[in-house]
């Protein structure tokens, strides 16, 4: 059954007061999988979800499923040449946006019913706050709902975290991931806040589809948790597909442009030169996404291009180097210098990463505890600091993935279905993952410089993904793969495969880790042919 729902029940003009067995606050793939386990089990359950646009959670509504539909409507456009003119760019995203939401929304409706339409189910729509250990209540649109569980089920994820930049919350243009899947038009230019691997996934998606991309960086290491040549090789890889990097850049301020785009104003440190021109009294609407800047020091991390669809009048301003007095008086310039100057673009992306989303919840009334990075704290079975309140997913700190909540499920469920001994976190093994680039990027365990960190005795294995005849095949030969495996024992210590197909390719990896099976086992392992699956054989050689 349902409440506030598109086919809800109406509640009654008294606030109606539930008295259930469990109560799991947000949809999302642990939560929706553990309510229908507890309800096969004869388990009364209500599910609370703040929106009906949420139905399912995160990854089918705003983030995996999504964000794969457009990525793939993405590479067709380039692969068909789509991309190639204006007219063309915008039919083959307009109908990349309409397929989005097509398969959105049939997945939505599907989650939904399949479990609002059990009859040990109630589905609410509306927002929860505690109000006692076991209380909880729901601001639906027909007003509020109160709540009693015996065991309650935090499973609210996360949500993108926002940086402290003037006008970042108020600019028009300025999105989040969330957004930017849903725009009607294309944005021509498009800057991205944030190289980690959300942002990434996006600038090789909007290059695809024909948008000049360029990515600004605070450091000036790309990717630094990962191996040199596999960055090196990824970076390479974005830059063939036309985006351009801009490191040691911090935003300072973001404001509409006359135009109607969005204008940055950017500092980069360990600029020497620079025009006089400070961002402010730069005429609304110069500047370019991408634009030739010159003069940094470190020129491979600190120097974009200008795209061949720009125009090349149109350029980013920066300021002088910054000086300072010397002893006797005279000035001289600081060091490290800093250089200010205006981005003007169609749309900003926001990808600095996300945050567990509690705000509003009322946790203390329950006597739930946040950790420092404002995680839910949860030990290894997922426990709070709460008698009978767990915590899933994003929203207590783990990896950010859909297979962690699924795998969240699993550790909540061994507790409630009366196992001898629970599966907890600390028995999770190898956890992989896939970032969805032209080439797909998978990793799974130790890379290199995390083994030699450790002082582990290691061997390197390498292989470049030209040497693999099914990728000639499908005419995708980019890439590289490499695996690090203990010198001694065999043992497989990890794996980056830089590869068409390798989100498929990686969890073969990952099952022969979990078995423990050493790297003689993938070396001889019998494939079919021709595959990509089949590089293992010479990769582990």
């Amino acid at each position: 059954m349902s409440i506030s729902t598109p086919n809800a029940i109406s509640t009654p003009n008294t606030s109606p007061t539930i008295t259930t067995d469990a109560l799991i606050i947000g949809f999302g793939k642990g939560g929706k999988t553990l309510a229908a386990k507890l309800s096969a089990a004869g388990r009364k359950v209500v599910v609370a979800e703040a929106s009906a646009d949420m139905y399912g959670g995160t990854c089918i509504n705003i983030g995996c499923l999504p964000s794969k539909s457009l990525i793939l409507s993405a590479e067709q456009a380039r692969r068909d040449g789509a991309n190639s003119t204006p007219e063309t760019r915008e039919a083959a995203f307009e109908a990349a946006i309409k397929e989005k939401r097509r398969v959105t929304s049939m997945l939505r409706d599907k989650n939904y019913h399949k479990l609002a339409d059990q009859d040990n189910i109630t589905v609410i729509t509306g927002r929860a706050h505690f109000t006692g250990p076991h209380s909880v209540e729901i601001a639906t649109a027909e007003g509020p709902v109160a709540v009693t569980a015996s065991k309650i089920f935090i499973n609210t994820g996360a949500t993108p975290r926002i940086p402290d930049i003037p006008g970042i919350r108020t600019t028009p243009g300025v999105y989040t991931s969330t957004g930017l899947m849903d725009l009607d038009d294309m944005p021509q230019r498009l800057v991205i806040i944030g190289s980690g691997f959300i942002g990434l996934e996006f600038a090789s998606m909007f290059a695809d589809f024909g948008t000049a991309v360029t990515v600004l960086q605070h450091n000036a290491e790309f990717l630094p948790r990962e191996d040199a040549d596999v960055a090196a090789a990824i970076r390479a890889q974005l830059e063939a597909q036309g985006v351009k990097f801009l490191f040691n850049a911090d935003t300072k301020a973001i404001a509409p442009a006359a135009d109607g785009g969005v204008r940055l104003s950017v500092a980069v440190k360990g600029m020497t030169r620079g025009a006089s021109q400070a961002c402010d009294s730069t005429p609304a609407g110069t500047g370019n996404a991408h634009t030739d800047i010159t003069g940094a020091t470190g020129a491979t991390d600190t120097t974009t291009t200008t795209s061949p669809t720009s125009n090349p009048t149109d350029h980013a301003t920066m300021s002088h180097v910054q000086t300072k007095p010397s002893d006797d008086g005279e000035p001289r310039f600081a060091e490290p210098a800093e250089a200010r100057f205006c981005l003007t673009t169609d749309a900003v992306l926001v990808a600095t990463g996300r945050t567990p989303n509690v705000e509003g919840l009322h946790l203390e009334a329950a006597g739930v505890e946040l950790t420092e990075r404002g995680a839910v704290k949860v030990d290894e079975l997922l426990r709070t600091t709460a008698a009978d309140i767990w915590a899933l997913g994003d929203v207590n700190g783990g990896p950010q993935h859909t297979y962690i909540s699924l795998d969240d499920y699993r550790v909540v469920w061994s507790q409630l279905n009366g196992s001898d001994r629970p599966y907890t976190v600390k028995d999770r093994k190898h956890v992989p993952s896939s970032t969805f680039l032209a080439t797909p990027y998978s990793r799974v365990g130790l890379n290199e410089r995390e083994a030699k960190a450790a002082g582990l005795d290691y061997v390197v294995k390498r292989l470049p993904v030209a040497a693999v005849p099914k990728a000639q095949v499908m005419r995708r030969p980019d890439g590289l793969m490499k695996a690090i495996v203990e010198r001694n024992t065999g043992r497989i210590l990890g794996a980056m495969l830089l590869s068409v197909e390798s989100h498929e390719v990686i969890n073969i990896v990952k099952l022969a880790m979990d078995l423990d099976a050493p790297a003689s086992t993938l070396r001889d392992m019998v494939f079919t042919h021709p595959t990509i699956a089949e590089a293992l054989n010479d990769l582990f050689a």
